[in-house]
């Protein structure tokens, strides 16, 4: 994205002042760019389309809501396409619940969640390890109704390269060689800093049909970015709303889920929603099934997404591509972003695992 706005207000100042100003002005106008654009993007958070697979981004108080005892879950995204800087974004987490006792209908969950991020000619990039714990409460005696309170939280990396950068000075007689030496001087391009969020979630069923709704806390502590320590940049708080609800539409199993999602970050809202149709091939009498699904989203102002899933019995495949409707579609060419999900969930061979016990929190998928 950063990339993107760049080259785009690059060419809006080329036309404003012409070419040969352009020339060595450029430079310059991309570096100012670049540490203003992306330090701001910085403050907002990633945002993955096939967001319901990637739970513990979404709500830390979604841990847990998944058939089985452990899930692992992963992601790749590689955005904008049509530029030639990367963006790509990668993801994995780990989840495990089980009950507090053999006798307690509640249950823990516990988790990791990582995330690494490049972005832009700078290869601006951020690495996440955030711990999660979940508490699910039981609050009905005859359904699986659960009230969810989570936290997560951990560790965060950012850096970039200074060697990918262009200064005005290394442009001899309007022609750039990385060779020209500079008299601009970089001294810190990494930061390290703790992140912390807060959920809660309530999630239950009413006959075939399932839902949870929930609202998170994200970046409670408002964390320093900035690259210098002179610069009191920080994190914005994020606060979201989510929902989903799988209807079932046969006695087979098969559904339509439908999801959204809201959250506002730094005085800018958005909205993501859309529905997912899930058609049951092979039922397996442990909850396990073989399955495809096809459905598509809608992020507001920004992309159309269509998505497909493939479950067999314990992995699931996720496939997405955005097409681009924003304002910068034209730079774009409508083309998003393809990205990739690989899930795998299993039940465990212990005492008091969710597949002997009468209630516990109820998965959409």
């Amino acid at each position: 994205m950063t990339s993107l706005l760049i080259n785009w207000l690059s060419v809006g100042y080329t036309r404003l002042f012409g070419r040969k100003k352009m020339s060595w002005m450029r430079p310059v106008f991309q570096l100012i760019i670049f540490f203003g654009v992306c330090l701001k993007s910085f403050s907002q958070d990633i945002n993955f389309s096939q967001f319901y697979e990637m739970p513990l981004l979404r709500n830390p108080a979604l841990a847990g809501i998944y058939k089985g005892d452990i899930r692992f879950s992963s992601a790749f995204r590689n955005q904008w396409q049509a530029v030639p800087a990367r963006f790509q974004t990668s993801a994995a987490g780990v989840e495990t619940k089980f009950s507090v006792t053999n006798r307690s209908d509640d249950y823990i969950s516990v988790g990791l969640q990582f995330t690494n991020d490049v972005a832009g000619d700078g290869n601006l990039g951020r690495t996440q390890f955030l711990p999660v714990f979940a508490y699910h409460k039981s609050i009905s005696s005859y359904s699986n109704t659960y009230l969810t309170a989570a936290f997560i939280g951990g560790g965060v990396s950012q850096r970039f390269d200074p060697t990918k950068l262009r200064f005005d000075d290394q442009f001899v007689n309007g022609s750039y060689s990385a060779l020209n030496p500079t008299s601009n001087s970089i001294t810190n391009t990494s930061h390290f800093y703790w992140d912390a969020s807060l959920g809660l979630s309530l999630s239950g069923e009413f006959g075939d049909n399932k839902y949870y709704i929930g609202a998170a806390y994200f970046h409670f502590n408002e964390p320093k970015v900035a690259f210098s320590a002179l610069n009191d940049i920080r994190l914005n708080k994020k606060y979201v709303l989510n929902g989903a609800m799988a209807i079932a539409t046969s006695e087979y199993g098969d559904q339509v889920t439908l999801f959204g999602d809201y959250f506002l970050q730094g005085g800018s809202g958005q909205i993501q929603a859309g529905a997912i149709f899930k058609h049951i091939l092979v039922d397996d009498q442990d909850d396990m099934d073989v399955a495809l699904s096809a459905g598509a989203f809608y992020r507001w102002d920004d992309a159309i997404v269509p998505v497909g899933r493939i479950g067999y019995y314990n992995w699931t495949l996720g496939m997405s591509y955005d097409v681009n409707t924003s304002r910068l579609r034209t730079a774009s060419q409508l083309r998003g972003g393809v990205e990739l999900t690989l899930t795998y969930s299993s039940y465990l061979n212990i005492r008091n695992s969710t597949l002997q016990k009468m209630k516990c929190p109820v998965p959409l998928f």
